[in-house]
């Protein structure tokens, strides 16, 4: 009856292993309209540059400011916060008019915000934006 301590031991390991992963996937999975910023959009205006560094039709991501741009058509732009709603994350990438969140791999609509592709299901919050004398600017006060 040798075998049967180790067998026991392995169970319990085994048991002990699938109880941590089971809370680091809980904690993974908690959803957040914000993320982990306090702030998920600018509590003060954002020069974001040339206008026209967005094409008309596409996007583009202002990641050191947290905000992705897009223009549905010449002069007309829409803006939203580039923090996935899961987890906080700043989306790192562009693929068209989807943005990609590293972290978890949720995908979203940057012409409207919304959640494509999850865990995210809350889409990314709205901010306002202007052009003035030919730059973006975006925050409370567009």
């Amino acid at each position: 009856m040798p075998g049967q301590p180790t067998a026991r031991r392995t169970v319990l390991k085994g048991a002990a292993l699938a109880g941590t992963a089971g809370l680091g996937v809980a904690a993974c999975s908690t959803e957040s309209k914000v993320g982990h910023a306090e702030n998920p959009t600018p509590t003060a205006s954002v020069d974001l540059g040339a206008a026209d560094a967005v094409p008309v039709g596409g996007a583009k991501l202002y990641r050191e400011q947290r905000l992705v741009v897009h223009c549905p058509a010449k002069g007309q732009y829409k803006a939203f916060s580039a923090q996935c709603t899961h987890a906080g994350c700043v989306l790192d990438k562009l693929e068209g008019t989807e943005g990609n969140c590293p972290c978890h791999g949720s995908r979203f609509d940057v012409t409207t915000g919304k959640a494509l592709v999850g865990p995210a299901t809350v889409p990314l919050p709205e901010v306002p934006v202007k052009a003035e004398g030919g730059r973006l600017v975006a925050g409370p006060d567009a």
